[in-house]
């Protein structure tokens, strides 16, 4: 009986081990080419892939905007694979998938200045 009762607790243990989520605490830093910063960008993060099972109340998707600094911080996401894109008015958008394997990491983003257009009725 008593090693019976072992092996379900090693059981559970294991199993609960097995679908635990390793989280990290993200910083986005965006500036642009000369190194000033850049506030109210708009930044998304999306989850897309990593090795541990996601449960339902994992937040996996972040949207919000950088302040005075041009910094974002996210307390808490998923390791893995993120999707990054930046959207701020008078630059290019950015986007990205960045591989996150550390409990905490900055990201650091420069944004170029928009590209000419061109028309073939010049």
């Amino acid at each position: 009986m008593r090693i019976r009762i072992i092996f379900l607790v090693t059981l559970l243990l294991w199993g609960s081990a097995a679908f635990a989520v390793e989280m990290t605490r993200i910083q986005v830093v965006v500036k642009n080419l000369d190194g000033k910063p850049i506030e109210h960008a708009s930044v998304i993060l999306k989850f897309v892939e990593g090795k541990s099972k996601i449960g339902k109340k994992i937040m996996t998707t972040w949207e919000a905007r950088t302040n005075q600094e041009g910094v974002l911080k996210v307390p808490s996401m998923p390791q893995g694979s993120i999707q990054v894109q930046v959207i701020a008015k008078g630059y290019q958008t950015f986007g990205q998938i960045i591989k996150v394997e550390e409990a905490d990491k900055t990201i650091e983003i420069k944004l170029n200045p928009p590209q000419q257009q061109y028309s073939s009725h010049q």
